[in-house]
């Protein structure tokens, strides 16, 4: 089986860091169970520079590499790989956050998972020049059987693959989506996720 796996929010706690950052920024003190909208610049009411700001000390790489595991991801991974299935981590970080991408997964046992940098937000505007290691035409030409995503802006990059079975890490940014179709299920846990793989 061939697995995509969203990075943020999905294998770390991407979004409660933000909350202290854009406390610690700009004493926006924005509960993690009140960011209800996955643009945090909507979420946390900042400013087009504010906004710039809190995203480019979010990929620093001492932030990056403090950002908490989801509780069992790694592990449910690691078994996916001791299983014979393919995982790939597909996630909107941009290259200039690879690195300390990479170093992440590796120090927490991931270091037979590829990582592809894909431009799934467009957020070129806080990073300029943003480059990306997987261009969507790229993309376009993996197949997946069963993805892990957060994000319901991400849902779009799936509707080639009518028959890929999604589970929706619950975040409150998705709690209000539609969902496309009746294989996307929303998973509180990654050992819901687990039980989901085990019933393919």
């Amino acid at each position: 089986m061939n697995i995509y796996v969203d990075f943020d929010d999905c294998l770390c706690e991407t979004a409660r860091a933000f909350c202290k950052i854009g406390a610690e920024l700009f004493g926006k003190n924005v509960p993690y169970e009140n960011v209800s909208f996955f643009n945090l610049q909507e979420s946390f009411s900042l400013t087009d520079e504010q906004y710039d700001r809190m995203m480019i000390r979010g990929h620093q790489k001492e932030l990056l590499l403090s950002y908490e595991e989801t509780p069992g991801a790694c592990k449910v991974i690691n078994s996916w790989l001791e299983s014979g299935h393919k995982v790939s981590i597909i996630t909107g970080r941009p290259v200039s956050a690879y690195e300390a991408s990479r170093q992440c997964l590796d120090e927490h046992g991931l270091t037979k998972v590829p990582m592809y940098c894909l431009d799934k937000y467009g957020r070129d505007s806080f990073l300029k020049g943003s480059t990306f290691n997987l261009t969507l035409e790229d993309y376009y030409k993996m197949n997946f059987d069963f993805a892990v995503e957060d994000s319901p802006n991400a849902f779009k990059f799936f509707a080639h693959l009518p028959n890929l079975k999604v589970a929706v890490f619950d975040r409150p940014w998705n709690q209000n989506c539609t969902f496309p179709n009746k294989n996307f299920i929303r998973c509180s846990d990654w050992e819901r996720i687990q039980a989901l793989i085990t019933q393919e």
